[in-house]
């Protein structure tokens, strides 16, 4: 493997970890047993490709200074749900896992997955064996590997997406983690008898996995709902005119969110359209572009690891040479694309067979009970009773799929007696919301995010409505991040708040919900009680001025980051 650093490259200390733990073993058995709460950084680090974070209750952390305790640690666990099709019994199971060892609630993740929050140490192998008896597994789900590699969420089923989902699938097997150490440490599969018995298990990844994550993402062209542009390889499906099935794929390279606020060269990079393929060239094509990133990607420092800051610093043309040379034929060009919507398939939708699909609006992701809303609770029962299929969505929301006509009145009573509101309740900018979760469990987070996101779109559907924006054709999209590393893709969103000390927050305008522009940052640290008004006469002028079918995102690259940032500062200071 002709990997980029030398022996003369300072590696990372995550570099150096990884390649000690003897493919992801580490010393994680032996720390299972240890009786402590938590894991050493080092575990912590290996356990990241197992599909964990450890995590404290930052709520807690002055009480337990005071007590003269140790943090309230417990670990995030994230599943690998390729494409995010569940069935009933799986879904059940993330249910039952939640009550039993998590803390009652399911989160839907922008990767179309779940995370079960609040897992103690002890609990982890049984959560683990509990996901494996319905066939899920947690190994990709986090770490320098390819993550869940996301599907449109559209359930219609024809030759055309059935032949989607079979190429996803086969990259799924491609793309996973080979070692055993999955098996051996939570399944109590069979182990090497020693250190010198172990095989080469990463064909792939050898000892060092990836340099950083790698995000793949499928779509259909004109559908962009799960923000291609965004991940590190966008796949998008083109249909073949003549017959139900894929004539070929266009590839997008080198999308990204994360960002750190105190360096201004780190950034968000929306995806470069490379090549154009055909079904049988998709593999090896995908499997050389992350090879690439293996072998040249910085491992010497993370916040420039991303496969972005790479195809940046060696340009798309040294990319394509040497994507060819491996592959050893010219690529064909991409196909251009042209997107109509980046919706989220809500609201009742017709299917084969004289069945429906229910698309729910999960707000912020979030699956638990209110006092007057018990979400959980009705999801349990529908499943349960009918035993639909599940879909979840990388906006966070969550689609129930194979409800026969005559059932459509029950469920939707049923759903409406839980407290639970249908799309059509809701404001369209509500609709096309996101958070990420922020505090009080994630370690990054600077300013709150999930907790404080009601009560600020409340705010914002106010201000929409007062400024006429609240019926435009095309949606304002809004959507706040703890921090800036964009779990909430904040950066391709018309209004984005990102999180940078407690209670402020960078406003970022100009994006949309189509996912192909990157937004601007105009004002930085605006404290959250004057959100709305600070933006009050940038969508007054919108309302008053835009040109017919102006989308905001237009209008923000029309007037410039000057002319937005002036009409803000100017209701700084009133």
């Amino acid at each position: 493997m002709a990997e980029q650093h030398s022996s003369e490259t300072k590696l990372s200390k995550v570099e150096i970890i990884k390649k000690n733990s003897r493919h992801l073993r580490g010393t994680i058995e032996e720390a299972l047993q240890d009786g402590s709460s938590h894991f050493s950084e080092e575990n912590v680090q290996v356990l990241k490709f197992h599909g964990m974070y450890q995590q404290d209750d930052r709520d807690l952390r002055a009480e337990a200074k005071r007590l003269g305790r140790e943090r309230y640690y417990s670990m995030m666990i994230r599943a690998r749900i390729p494409g995010g099709r569940l069935n009933a019994s799986q879904y059940l199971e993330f249910d039952n896992i939640a009550d039993t060892y998590g803390n009652g609630t399911l989160r839907i993740t922008t990767r179309q997955t779940f995370q079960v929050h609040g897992v103690l140490k002890e609990n982890v192998k049984s959560t683990l064996q509990h996901l494996h008896q319905v066939l899920i597994t947690t190994l990709g789900g986090c770490g320098d590997q390819v993550r869940n590699i996301i599907c449109c969420g559209n359930p219609l089923e024809n030759g055309f997406r059935k032949q989607i989902h079979s190429d996803l699938h086969k990259m799924v097997s491609q793309f996973s983690a080979k070692t055993n150490a999955y098996h051996e440490i939570w399944l109590d599969g069979e182990r090497w008898n020693s250190e010198e018995d172990l095989p080469e298990e990463e064909p792939l990844y050898g000892e060092v996995y990836l340099p950083r994550k790698f995000k793949i993402g499928f779509t259909v062209e004109g559908d962009n709902c799960v923000d291609i542009y965004a991940n590190d390889l966008g796949i998008v499906a083109h249909p073949d005119p003549a017959e139900e099935k894929v004539e070929g794929y266009t590839l997008l390279v080198g999308g990204g969110m994360g960002r750190t606020a105190s360096i201004p060269d780190t950034y968000p990079r929306l995806a470069t359209p490379l090549c154009f393929v055909t079904p049988e060239e998709l593999a090896q094509v995908s499997m050389e572009i992350v090879k690439i990133q293996r072998d040249f990607g910085n491992r010497s420092d993370r916040r420039y690891s991303r496969f972005k800051y790479l195809l940046d610093e060696r340009g798309i043309s040294w990319f394509q040479e040497e994507l060819e040379n491996r592959v050893g034929y010219r690529l064909a060009s991409p196909r251009q694309l042209v997107w109509l919507s980046g919706s989220d398939h809500l609201g009742w939708h017709s299917l084969k067979d004289d069945q429906w699909y229910l698309g729910l609006f999960v707000r912020n992701g979030r699956i638990m009970d209110t006092h007057d809303m018990r979400l959980k609770s009705v999801l349990k029962e529908l499943l349960k009773t009918y035993e639909f299929d599940i879909q979840l969505t990388s906006q966070q929301n969550l689609l129930l799929v194979g409800i026969h006509s005559q059932q459509r009145d029950e469920v939707e009573k049923k759903l409406r007696n839980a407290g639970v509101h249908l799309p059509v309740d809701y404001s369209q900018a509500v609709l096309h919301s996101m958070a990420c979760p922020a505090l009080p469990t994630c370690g990054l987070a600077t300013a709150e995010s999930e907790r404080v996101f009601p009560e600020v779109m409340e705010r914002m559907e106010k201000l929409l409505a007062e400024t006429g924006l609240s019926e435009i054709s095309l949606p304002i999209a809004i959507r706040m991040t703890g921090c800036p590393n964009g779990c909430a893709r904040p950066y391709i969103a018309d209004i984005a708040f990102v999180g940078r000390t407690p209670g402020k927050y960078d406003i970022f305008l100009g994006g949309g919900i189509l996912g192909n522009q990157l937004n601007m940052r105009v004002l930085e640290l605006v404290p959250i009680e004057k959100l709305d008004e600070v933006l009050r006469p940038v969508l007054q002028d919108y309302a008053e001025t835009a040109a017919t079918h102006e989308t905001f995102g237009a209008y923000c690259h029309r007037v410039g980051l000057d002319g937005l940032r002036a009409k803000m500062e100017a209701a700084v200071i009133g």
